[in-house]
């Protein structure tokens, strides 16, 4: 066979020899190119293999919620300190809170009290309003009547019961007077007497203000 072979390639044109060769030579380059190229891929994932092996081989943390992000053992001496301390300010914000509520509930029930208190101070003052009214009515009434009383008594009867009272309190009731009953009651008086109660009469108001007239300034002036 292989002489057949080397007198069959020997009985082939050169150019066709040459082509031959060629082919044969690429084959085995890219054969070898082949072979290079998995031995390098078989180095790199046995280097790979190598650098997942000591993360492979450690065990496992379970993970605790009561453990630091910052360590497995806990926080440090200084971050506790600080969450400690942010635990008492929020202790303490929360007890001045209750205590702001209670004062405002405090203030509220006063208000409520100082309002009720008001309140009936307002309706006392109310019905003291009104008996006052009342007394007053009926004081007013008891003077007018006292009033007509003395006007239809005799006027010498009723001098010596004026004669004996005070000279305002004698002056009120002869200003309730009808003019015709208090004249005939000032005559039957001592003269002294009645003249201290005209005195009151005319004075009483004589502080009060009065109309400026044309009347008046005239009577003033002497024109």
């Amino acid at each position: 066979m292989a002489l057949g072979t080397k007198k069959h390639a020997r009985a082939m044109p050169k150019d066709v020899r040459r082509r031959v060769r060629s082919t044969g030579k690429r084959r085995r380059r890219v054969s070898i190119l082949l072979a290079l190229g998995t031995i390098f891929l078989l180095s790199a994932l046995l280097r790979l293999g190598q650098l997942g092996t000591p993360f492979d081989a450690q065990p496992a943390i379970a993970f605790d919620p009561g453990m630091s992000p910052l360590g497995v053992a806990g926080p440090t001496a200084p971050i506790r300190a600080a969450l400690d301390e942010v635990e008492r300010l929020r202790a303490e914000l929360a007890d001045r809170e209750a205590e702001i509520v209670e004062r405002e509930r405090a203030v509220d029930a006063a208000q409520i009290l100082i309002e009720e208190r008001l309140a009936a101070l307002s309706a006392t003052e109310d019905r003291l309003t009104a008996l006052l009214a009342l007394s007053d009515t009926a004081a007013e009434t008891d003077i007018d009547r006292l009033t007509r009383v003395y006007e239809t008594m005799e006027p010498d009867a009723a001098a010596p019961l004026f004669a004996q009272m005070e000279t305002s309190f004698a002056a009120g009731f002869l200003s309730r007077m009808s003019p015709a009953a208090s004249a005939a009651l000032m005559s039957e008086l001592d003269p002294q007497t009645a003249y201290a109660i005209s005195v009151v009469l005319a004075t009483r108001n004589a502080g009060a203000p009065r109309r400026d007239t044309a009347e008046d300034r005239a009577a003033e002036t002497g024109d």
